[in-house]
């Protein structure tokens, strides 16, 4: 099984849907931080990743971690990287996840 690395691409903020469903004061997500990465043995959460962010990106990671490639019928140049966001509508943030050799 291979390992797969998990890096904070982007954190984003859709000003319009916060404004008119969050509450007051809400912002872009400072849970993880662009640059930062994590290592997962393909099965397992990294420590320090948001929970929720895991939810949306298991399923690839334990697909990379297990041989699996091309999710997106070749719309990204390398197919063994998945470009993935975390379920937060209003403010998500996007990650790249990658099989290690």
């Amino acid at each position: 099984m291979k390992k797969v690395k998990i890096t904070v691409l982007e954190t984003t903020f859709n000003k319009n849907l916060a404004e008119k469903y969050a509450a007051e004061g809400l912002t872009a997500c400072t849970y993880n931080t662009v640059g930062q990465s994590f290592i997962s043995n393909g099965w397992q959460k990294p420590a320090g990743l948001c929970d929720n962010a895991w939810k949306s990106m298991q399923e690839y990671v334990f697909a990379l971690s297990h041989g699996g490639k091309n999710f997106f019928d070749g719309w990204l140049k390398d197919e063994n990287v998945a470009i993935i966001s975390c379920n937060d509508g209003t403010r998500p943030v996007i990650f790249k996840i990658e099989s290690l050799d």
